[in-house]
Protein backbone atom coordinates (compact mmCIF):
# COMPACT_ATOMS: atom_id res chain seq x y z
CA UNK A 1 0.00 0.00 0.00
CA UNK A 2 1.26 3.31 -1.12
CA UNK A 3 0.91 6.22 1.69
CA UNK A 4 1.35 9.88 0.95
CA UNK A 5 3.95 12.10 2.62
CA UNK A 6 1.54 12.99 5.09
CA UNK A 7 0.14 10.07 6.22
CA UNK A 8 3.65 8.34 6.02
CA UNK A 9 4.92 10.83 8.51
CA UNK A 10 2.19 10.31 10.42
CA UNK A 11 2.64 6.48 10.60
CA UNK A 12 6.17 7.22 10.91
CA UNK A 13 5.91 9.24 13.71
CA UNK A 14 3.25 6.55 15.45
CA UNK A 15 6.58 4.02 14.75
CA UNK A 16 9.14 5.58 16.18
CA UNK A 17 6.86 6.43 19.47
CA UNK A 18 6.06 2.72 19.96
CA UNK A 19 9.73 1.46 18.75
CA UNK A 20 12.26 4.07 19.27
CA UNK A 21 15.38 1.92 18.19
CA UNK A 22 13.87 1.07 14.85
CA UNK A 23 16.94 1.62 11.78
CA UNK A 24 15.90 3.88 9.06
CA UNK A 25 16.22 0.62 6.57
CA UNK A 26 13.77 -0.98 8.60
CA UNK A 27 11.45 1.64 8.05
CA UNK A 28 12.32 2.12 4.06
CA UNK A 29 11.09 -1.49 3.76
CA UNK A 30 7.97 -0.80 6.32
CA UNK A 31 6.88 2.25 4.25
CA UNK A 32 8.48 0.54 0.61
CA UNK A 33 10.70 3.85 0.03
CA UNK A 34 13.64 4.55 0.28
CA UNK A 35 16.27 4.88 2.85
CA UNK A 36 16.82 8.58 1.94
CA UNK A 37 12.92 9.00 2.10
CA UNK A 38 12.98 8.12 5.62
CA UNK A 39 15.87 10.14 6.05
CA UNK A 40 14.28 13.37 4.72
CA UNK A 41 10.78 12.64 6.37
CA UNK A 42 13.18 12.21 9.89
CA UNK A 43 14.51 15.69 9.02
CA UNK A 44 11.42 17.36 8.25
CA UNK A 45 10.14 16.28 11.59
CA UNK A 46 13.09 16.74 13.38
CA UNK A 47 13.71 13.11 14.37
CA UNK A 48 17.44 12.95 14.85
CA UNK A 49 19.23 9.46 13.85
CA UNK A 50 18.95 6.13 15.66
CA UNK A 51 22.28 6.31 17.39
CA UNK A 52 21.21 9.78 18.83
CA UNK A 53 17.65 8.83 19.92
CA UNK A 54 19.26 5.53 22.00
CA UNK A 55 21.55 7.87 23.61
CA UNK A 56 18.87 10.43 24.19
CA UNK A 57 16.96 7.67 25.71
CA UNK A 58 20.14 6.56 27.78
CA UNK A 59 21.23 9.48 28.90
CA UNK A 60 17.64 10.43 30.06
CA UNK A 61 16.32 7.10 31.04
CA UNK A 62 19.71 5.52 32.77
CA UNK A 63 22.84 8.03 33.26
CA UNK A 64 21.48 8.88 36.90
CA UNK A 65 20.83 5.17 37.25
CA UNK A 66 23.99 3.79 36.26
CA UNK A 67 27.14 4.64 39.21
CA UNK A 68 29.68 1.99 38.73
CA UNK A 69 31.04 3.72 35.22
CA UNK A 70 29.48 6.88 33.40
CA UNK A 71 27.01 5.80 31.49
CA UNK A 72 28.99 7.51 27.98
CA UNK A 73 32.00 4.53 28.86
CA UNK A 74 29.62 2.06 28.44
CA UNK A 75 30.75 0.25 24.98
CA UNK A 76 27.11 0.11 23.03
CA UNK A 77 23.68 1.50 24.48
CA UNK A 78 21.80 0.64 27.06
CA UNK A 79 18.20 0.62 26.71
CA UNK A 80 16.94 -1.30 30.11
CA UNK A 81 18.77 -1.65 33.11
CA UNK A 82 17.46 -2.47 36.56
CA UNK A 83 20.41 -2.40 38.98
CA UNK A 84 21.69 -5.64 40.75
CA UNK A 85 19.36 -7.76 38.42
CA UNK A 86 19.26 -7.42 34.63
CA UNK A 87 20.28 -4.75 31.86
CA UNK A 88 20.25 -4.77 28.27
CA UNK A 89 22.11 -2.96 25.68
CA UNK A 90 22.45 -2.57 21.37
CA UNK A 91 25.59 -2.75 19.83
CA UNK A 92 25.35 -1.95 15.83
CA UNK A 93 28.64 -3.59 14.23
CA UNK A 94 30.02 -0.84 11.53
CA UNK A 95 33.05 -1.53 9.15
CA UNK A 96 35.13 0.16 12.04
CA UNK A 97 34.08 -3.32 13.94
CA UNK A 98 35.77 -5.90 11.66
CA UNK A 99 38.25 -7.61 9.98
CA UNK A 100 38.73 -5.77 6.24
CA UNK A 101 39.91 -9.29 5.16
CA UNK A 102 36.33 -11.06 5.80
CA UNK A 103 34.43 -8.52 7.36
CA UNK A 104 33.63 -10.59 11.01
CA UNK A 105 33.37 -8.59 14.23
CA UNK A 106 36.82 -8.57 16.48
CA UNK A 107 36.27 -10.04 19.65
CA UNK A 108 37.41 -7.61 21.60
CA UNK A 109 34.10 -5.43 20.56
CA UNK A 110 31.72 -8.24 21.65
CA UNK A 111 33.81 -8.36 25.29
CA UNK A 112 33.52 -5.26 25.65
CA UNK A 113 29.90 -4.63 24.77
CA UNK A 114 29.33 -7.58 27.41
CA UNK A 115 31.92 -6.76 29.95
CA UNK A 116 30.90 -2.92 30.34
CA UNK A 117 27.43 -4.44 30.90
CA UNK A 118 28.43 -6.22 33.63
CA UNK A 119 30.14 -3.44 35.08
CA UNK A 120 26.88 -0.85 34.38
CA UNK A 121 24.25 -3.26 36.13
CA UNK A 122 26.56 -2.92 39.28
CA UNK A 123 24.55 -1.23 42.07
CA UNK A 124 28.06 0.14 43.45
CA UNK A 125 30.31 3.17 42.49
CA UNK A 126 33.25 0.81 41.50
CA UNK A 127 32.82 -2.79 40.28
CA UNK A 128 35.61 -4.73 38.80
CA UNK A 129 36.04 -7.54 36.37
CA UNK A 130 37.85 -10.61 38.54
CA UNK A 131 37.24 -13.19 35.98
CA UNK A 132 35.43 -14.16 32.78
CA UNK A 133 34.47 -16.92 30.99
CA UNK A 134 33.54 -16.54 27.36
CA UNK A 135 32.36 -18.13 24.24
CA UNK A 136 31.99 -16.91 21.22
CA UNK A 137 29.34 -19.05 19.16
CA UNK A 138 28.81 -17.58 16.18
CA UNK A 139 30.54 -14.85 13.64
CA UNK A 140 29.01 -11.37 13.81
CA UNK A 141 29.09 -8.88 10.86
CA UNK A 142 28.75 -5.68 9.68
CA UNK A 143 25.72 -4.48 9.64
CA UNK A 144 24.40 -6.52 12.48
CA UNK A 145 22.90 -5.45 15.67
CA UNK A 146 24.17 -7.17 18.62
CA UNK A 147 21.51 -7.05 21.65
CA UNK A 148 23.29 -8.01 24.93
CA UNK A 149 21.45 -8.98 28.26
CA UNK A 150 22.71 -9.35 31.04
CA UNK A 151 21.35 -11.25 34.34
CA UNK A 152 22.69 -10.98 37.85
CA UNK A 153 22.51 -14.58 39.11
CA UNK A 154 24.18 -14.25 42.29
CA UNK A 155 25.83 -11.86 45.06
CA UNK A 156 28.01 -12.87 47.85
CA UNK A 157 28.08 -9.74 49.69
CA UNK A 158 30.06 -10.81 52.56
CA UNK A 159 32.96 -11.27 49.57
CA UNK A 160 31.99 -7.85 47.93
CA UNK A 161 31.07 -10.07 44.13
CA UNK A 162 28.53 -10.51 41.71
CA UNK A 163 28.26 -13.41 39.24
CA UNK A 164 26.59 -12.10 36.07
CA UNK A 165 25.71 -14.27 32.95
CA UNK A 166 25.91 -11.97 29.49
CA UNK A 167 23.64 -13.62 26.36
CA UNK A 168 24.58 -11.19 23.20
CA UNK A 169 22.51 -12.34 20.02
CA UNK A 170 21.73 -10.88 16.55
CA UNK A 171 18.05 -11.61 15.71
CA UNK A 172 17.74 -14.27 17.93
CA UNK A 173 20.88 -16.35 17.53
CA UNK A 174 23.02 -16.49 20.45
CA UNK A 175 26.71 -15.18 18.90
CA UNK A 176 28.38 -14.65 22.01
CA UNK A 177 28.37 -15.92 25.96
CA UNK A 178 29.98 -14.72 28.94
CA UNK A 179 29.91 -14.95 32.87
CA UNK A 180 31.50 -12.69 34.66
CA UNK A 181 32.71 -12.24 38.28
CA UNK A 182 32.59 -9.16 39.75
CA UNK A 183 33.78 -7.69 42.28
CA UNK A 184 32.11 -4.84 43.75
CA UNK A 185 33.40 -1.84 46.46
CA UNK A 186 30.48 -0.40 48.16
CA UNK A 187 30.57 3.43 49.73
CA UNK A 188 28.22 3.05 52.38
Amino acid sequence: MKFTKKERQKLLLDTLDKTPFITDEHLAATFKVSVQTIRLDRMELSIPELRERIKSVATHSFGEEVKSLPIDEIIGEIIDIDLDKQAISLLDITKDHVFARNGIARGHHLFAQANSLAVAVINDELALTRKSTITFVKPVKAGDRVIAKAIVVSSDMQKNTTLIEVTSKVENDTVFVGQFSMYRVTNS
